[in-house]
């Protein structure tokens, strides 16, 4: 959307700080603006610049003894950003070398001046060097000038679309909205809870959770799953954990927050899972834990996944042989389909083997079977059989990481600082798909919308949401200088929570924020501070 077409952040029902138009604090003198905590040491800004400013000079309220929220403007040079058109190799952004060279000389002979720009991996990735070249053409006031060119462009053959240069990543560009909670668990009487809402399965707003819970603070949490192909709409895709139960599997040491007791000071850890399940004297794999046997989201899986068991983003890996767990907190009947199901009472004794497809018992739970996980529970999980299930979470170095009844775990990715420095992990996280650099560059390099959770040296919680992809307004931020924005902002350790259209934050219930997809989107869980 163009500038004169951007939406005003929506307004809380109570007056206060935040009601005002965010302060721009970028000047005309100075490339950029980094923001800090109050004490924090001087960082570079995210978008390049030199000359850091407090965060105390940003729209500021206290919201409760503790829990301070600050809302301002991280910006590029002014009159930095442009339109253009990138003319895309099979739809994929970013070519090789040869490649680009080839594109752009065919953009020659149809008369355009094209140009080629390297991107490189970022400082601070686990990747190094180039990581492709994009191939464009012009420079433009309006989108509706790029547009006519990409539409000429099109008419002769080419595959081009209109894109704006402040969403690149280039120092120096680009604006980022941002909204900022600081919560010190020494002197706020609450807590951080994850929440799925009313069911795992199924989608919830924020702001609704954040009303049914009466939360002070809230934003969306981890990746879940959005399309009926890709799994259960709304459950996590990823681990997740809620009142120290398991709810989810891990995504292949993907990074996560695991919240203990009053949730104020995250650990940050790469977990994996390791799930068995025991009956007539045999033992065998539980894959996974409320999803479609067969139906990995963001893969990461065990034991047979296709095309890979690495975690990949935003990729639906599958797996013919799987035995799934499903719990009485789905909060819908399990998913139809080809199988069998053996379903547990609460004593873990088999009620029936029955076809896929039908209700979890209360206090029980389901195993699914497909393909040889179907065989395995027709061979030893028949009706009247006592079956128990394992449940193992396990961190990077293989230790066993144990829940207590008040204890959640959140997933996420990546991870943006490990011990103050900025440890963005492209390869382990998934973020760099097999074969394809575009999707790193579109999803990780690019500015976009990013929730953020980190902890600072002094144990305080911090939450930031960069609203993005909304030129001329906002454009968010990419994940190292994401990684960047929370270093300025004193934190040792970060991540990245969900992003994109599903970034929100409310107060007292109200969003505060300005989505992407226009409307805030239902997310599958949250974490609210409770009062």
């Amino acid at each position: 959307m163009s500038a004169a077409d951007r939406r005003p952040v929506p307004a809380r029902r109570r007056r206060s700080a935040l009601a005002r138009t965010a302060v721009h604090v970028a000047a005309a003198a100075v490339a950029a603006t980094a923001v800090l905590a109050p004490g924090a040491a001087a960082a570079p800004d995210p978008h390049g610049g030199a000359v850091p400013r407090p965060l105390s000079d940003w729209d500021h309220e206290r919201l409760a003894a503790g829990v301070d929220l600050y809302r301002g403007t991280v910006a590029g040079r002014p009159g930095a950003d442009r339109w253009t058109v990138t003319v895309r190799t099979e739809g994929a952004h970013l070519a090789d070398a040869g490649d680009a060279a080839a594109l752009a000389d065919r953009l020659r002979q149809s008369g355009a001046k094209p140009r080629t720009e390297k991107v490189t991996w970022p400082k601070g990735a686990d990747r190094s060097g180039l990581l492709g070249v994009r191939v464009r053409v012009g420079e433009y006031d309006t989108r509706a000038q790029a547009d006519a060119r990409r539409d000429e462009l099109a008419a002769d053959g080419f595959d081009a679309v209109a894109e704006w240069t402040g969403a690149d990543g280039t120092r120096g560009t680009g604006t980022a909205q941002v909204a900022v909670a600081v919560v010190d668990p020494k002197r706020y009487g609450g807590a951080l809870k994850a929440s799925y809402g009313t069911a795992v399965a199924g989608r919830e707003n924020v702001t609704d959770m954040a009303r049914e819970a009466d939360a002070l603070l809230a934003v969306n949490a981890g990746f879940f799953v959005m399309e009926p192909e890709d799994g259960v709409p709304g459950a996590a895709a990823g681990i997740a954990a809620y009142d120290g139960e398991l709810q989810s599997a891990a995504t292949g040491g993907r990074i996560a927050a695991v919240l203990r007791g009053d949730g104020l000071r995250p650990e940050f850890k790469k977990l994996d899972t390791d799930l068995k399940v025991r009956a007539s004297g045999a033992t065998e794999t539980v894959d996974g834990v409320n999803r479609i046997p067969g139906l990995v989201r963001n893969c990461g899986g065990v034991g047979g996944d296709s095309p890979t068991q690495r975690p990949q983003h935003d990729v639906t890996c599958t797996d013919p042989d799987e035995i799934v767990k499903f719990t009485d907190e789905l909060g819908a009947e399990t998913p139809a389909g080809d199988g069998v199901e053996a379903v547990l009472g609460a004593d873990g004794a088999v009620r029936e083997l029955r076809p896929r497809g039908g209700p979890v018992p209360a206090g029980g739970s389901v195993l699914a079977g497909v393909g040889k996980g179907a065989d395995w529970l027709r061979d030893h999980a028949g009706e009247g059989e006592d079956v128990s299930v394992r449940e193992r979470i396990l961190d990077e170095r293989g230790r066993t990481v144990r829940l207590g009844k008040d204890d959640a775990i959140v997933n996420g990715g990546p991870q943006l600082l490990r011990d103050g420095r900025v440890a963005v992990n492209y390869g382990a996280d998934g973020i760099e798909r097999i074969g394809d650099p575009s999707f790193a560059y579109t999803w990780g390099l690019k500015r976009n919308p990013r929730m953020l959770i980190g902890v600072d040296a002094r144990g305080r919680l911090i939450l930031a949401a960069a609203d993005g992809r909304q030129p001329g307004y906002s454009d968010g931020f990419g994940l190292d200088e994401a990684a960047q924005l929370m270093k300025s902002l004193g934190a040792e350790q970060a991540m990245a929570l969900d992003g994109g259209g599903s970034v929100g934050m409310a107060v007292d219930g109200e969003l505060i924020n300005s989505p992407s997809d226009g409307a805030e989107r239902a997310v599958g869980d949250a974490l609210l501070l409770t009062r």
